[in-house]
């Protein structure tokens, strides 16, 4: 598979899933952009070593995904956009009730209007190079729901809605949109999160990851951020051609329930 010579923007890249759909997109011969909402040297950093290690061209551009101006400066800034990841996303847990308000437009603004904007500012320039694969990275709770998880869940069915209508708008050219719908992917975040989950429930670590963390994922084993990319990379190909505005589950059987 090669994407040589395409052009791949990776909102939300600078960590976790994001960086590992890069890495793996830059390994294909992509040329790519990291982004987060951070400038630091350490984010220009990663995507030097990205360069240096795949021979492609990798760039850093710093954009808030939860304003729609700077989603749409980001895809005018990296100046060409053949491949779209939207990955950018942020988590808040309470019950409906409690839900601060704040948190709720935040989520929605970040996981789900940051797509709408980015795929809006970046398709025109698809139609005009007679390519494009536009990836939104949904969730296993785009396809189902968990309590406590409100504006989560909203966000990721609604990307779900999005990337099914982006296919229709789409699918008489040479462009195509779908999402991958993960389940638990052991990411640093969630690396981070095993230590005070085993105190909390007094549990080993192997005990918290196959009862807690991985309790609805049937495999009982976690996803990994290269398998992930690795899925994006097969959606950018000439393989996936006709694969459109669907979802692809790497959730370990999750949604197979």
């Amino acid at each position: 598979m090669s994407l040589t010579g395409k052009t791949a923007i990776i909102t939300g890249s600078n960590s976790g899933i994001g960086l590992g759909v890069a890495r793996e997109l830059a390994k294909a011969g992509a040329h790519v952009v990291l982004n987060s909402y951070t400038d630091t040297d350490e984010d220009h950093a990663l995507a030097a070593e990205i360069a240096k290690m795949t021979g492609v061209d990798a760039r850093y551009i710093s954009a808030d995904m939860s304003n729609g101006e700077e989603c749409r400066r980001l895809i005018a800034d990296a100046g060409g956009c053949d491949i779209l990841v939207n990955n950018a996303g942020i988590q808040h847990v309470a019950p409906v009730q409690d839900f601060p308000s704040g948190k709720w437009d935040a989520i929605i603004a970040i996981n789900l209007s940051s797509a709408f904007h980015t795929t809006a500012a970046a398709i025109t320039g698809m139609r005009d190079k007679g390519y494009g694969r536009i990836v939104n990275i949904a969730s296993a709770h785009g396809l189902t729901a968990s309590p406590y998880k409100s504006a989560y869940v909203a966000a990721k069915h609604g990307i779900v809605g999005l990337t099914k209508t982006i296919g229709l708008e789409t699918a008489r050219e040479p462009i195509t949109c779908n999402a991958v719908c993960p389940g638990y992917v052991l990411t640093p975040l969630v690396e981070a999160q095993i230590p005070d989950t085993m105190k909390e429930y007094d549990m080993s670590r192997e005990d918290v990851i196959e009862n807690v963390m991985l309790q609805r994922q049937p495999s009982k084993e976690f996803a990994t951020v290269e398998q992930l990319g690795g899925t994006v990379a097969f959606l950018c190909s000439d393989a996936a051609a006709q694969i459109t505005g669907t979802t692809i589950s790497v959730d370990g059987g999750w949604t197979a329930l």
